[in-house]
């Protein structure tokens, strides 16, 4: 429910669409015409009638293109007020794939035919390899040249090829259509790809919007990259919904973060634990900007948050620390601690906080308060399955319906749930999630390479990080640094081992299977 005074912000017409929306044309009638939705440091603010005015156009302009509901548009734009004006505005009207920026050629090429991308959109004068990789797959290339002096994220599209046909296609999507596709790393296959539809994202930005009680007169200072599910659906849609503000960095700098924060005068921002981590490093010199701007809440997602960080984040900003559990596969947030007065606890992810959640034993069924098992969701939040791999969604959903998290948790009587350790094989690096077969298969490409197994090593910071265990071939010669940089040529940065280790055999299970789980430990990493 919206509060009272928001209420009083928006348009009559708006205020049970921003409760009820289950599409983002709905989500963003949420604002007054004149309030600000998007900003930037340093930028002019794009009001909410500028925002759905751009979204029309945009969706207009894809449509006269050939370019409708179901189709995929791959994104690759640098973090900042266009990237998320680009996300909502084609997202409304088509299915928007956003791409990390940072991948390499035959990453986006796997990618981008992996989705069935139909067209690619790119910052105007971007060199990106994606282009020269949509121009060898037959995709239609999209450029976006900004316009920020109509406000932060106004931007014009410009098609290299005007010759297509008008969808039949057209106008804004159904709430059962996919707004939005992501992939997600698995260690026992290729990489899955995550549909979401208009009504699974719009659920989530409600369920994190009532967890963490936004209002039209919030400002949310947005470092997290909007290639992610994180930031794209807690850092802009959930404020978004209720009319609140978002100002968008360029991207995470420790360096910028209070300036920023100077100008801005956010009431919330959202990160992983490196992030606050990096900010804390930084906090004791500017401690007069931080009296100046005082925080409603910080969160925290994506990885666990050391106690240690919480209550020196606490104790910096003098503000509650709300830590969530989310996943691709839920549109992000799945738990979350309460505010104040609520309590919230260093180490527990919260309350479940829009899909039920539920501890199982191994047959699916739910373990009593207090016992460790998996961790199991079912909402309007959750994805209905995985595209095309109807093998690993016979795995991921129990017959009760329940989705498989993979995490391993215990729930206590009062309903906070902590989480004990990974089933998964997935690397988690401060947020970022790798797929170790992907990064098998392109060491394995190396010449010398004869087995590889890439796990995850403890990280002080991080969490974790990527390692790989190597056996050359016979006869065969190759140094860790020249394997490293075989695999920086083919791997985005976060994904290049930071440790490999070669080996004359690497250790086995009891079956003969060469096992990444408890390697760290084996190999005296941990």
């Amino acid at each position: 429910m919206l509060l009272p005074e928001t209420s009083a912000l928006l348009p009559t017409d708006s205020k049970e669409a921003s409760v009820a929306a289950t599409t983002l044309h709905e989500l963003i009638q949420a604002g007054a015409d004149a309030a600000p939705a998007l900003s930037s440091p340093g930028g002019v603010p794009l009001t909410f009638q500028a925002l759905r005015a751009l979204t029309e156009r945009t969706v207009a302009d894809l449509n006269a293109r050939g370019i409708g509901r179901g189709d995929r548009v791959a994104i690759v734009l640098p973090n900042g007020p266009e990237m998320a004006a680009a996300f909502i505005a084609v997202a409304a009207g088509t299915t928007s794939a956003p791409l990390n920026p940072s991948y390499k050629a035959d990453e986006f090429e796997f990618y981008m035919s992996d989705l069935g991308a139909k067209l690619l959109l790119v910052a105007e004068g971007s060199d990106s390899p994606a282009v020269a990789v949509a121009e060898k797959l037959g995709v239609s290339v999209a450029r976006l040249r900004p316009t920020p002096e109509k406000g932060a994220g106004s931007f014009t599209l410009h098609f290299a090829d005007d010759s297509a046909a008008p969808t039949e296609k057209g106008g804004p999507a159904s709430s059962d259509e996919i707004a939005l596709v992501l992939h997600t790393s698995g260690t026992t296959s290729r990489p899955k790809i995550v549909p979401l539809t208009q009504g699974n994202v719009c659920a989530s930005a409600r369920n994190i919007r009532t967890a963490l009680a936004f209002t039209a007169e919030d400002r949310g200072l947005n470092i997290m990259p909007l290639f992610h599910i994180h930031g794209l659906i807690a850092g802009i849609l959930a404020p978004l919904s209720v009319g609140g503000q978002v100002s968008c960095t360029p991207g995470f700098n420790a360096l910028k973060f209070f300036g920023w924060m100077d100008e801005v005068n956010p009431t919330w921002y959202t990160g992983v634990p490196t992030m606050h981590q990096a900010i804390l490093g930084r906090a004791a010199r500017n401690k007069e900007i931080i009296a100046r701007n005082p925080l409603r809440f910080i969160r925290s997602s994506s990885s666990s948050l050391p106690p240690q960080v919480m209550n020196e984040l606490e104790e910096t900003f003098g503000a509650p620390v709300i830590e969530a559990y989310g996943m691709t596969e839920a549109a992000h947030q799945m738990a979350s601690n309460p505010l104040p007065p609520k309590p919230h606890y260093a180490g527990s992810v919260g309350l479940a906080a829009g899909p039920e959640i539920a501890v199982v034993d191994i047959d699916g069924e739910p373990l009593p308060a207090g016992e460790t098992g998996e961790i199991v969701i079912r909402g309007d939040n959750v994805m209905k399955g995985y595209e095309n791999n109807e093998k690993a969604n016979a795995e991921a959903f129990t017959r009760q319906g329940w989705f498989r998290t993979g995490d391993q948790g215990v729930l206590s009587p009062e309903g906070y749930l902590s989480i004990t350790g990974r089933l998964k094989e997935i690397i988690n690096r401060g947020g970022e999630k790798i797929s170790p077969r992907e990064v098998d298969e392109v060491l394995m490409d190396h010449p010398a390479v004869s087995q590889c197994v890439t796990f995850a090593v403890p990280h002080d910071k991080l969490g974790e990080d990527v390692a790989a265990a190597i056996v050359l071939r016979e006869d065969a010669e190759a140094v860790e640094k020249e394997i490293r940089a075989f695999a920086s040529e083919r791997l985005a940065a976060f994904k290049v081992p930071a440790k490999i280790l070669i080996l004359d055999e690497i250790p086995k299970g009891a079956t003969g299977k060469l096992q990444r789980i408890g390697l760290a430990q084996k190999l005296g990493l941990a």
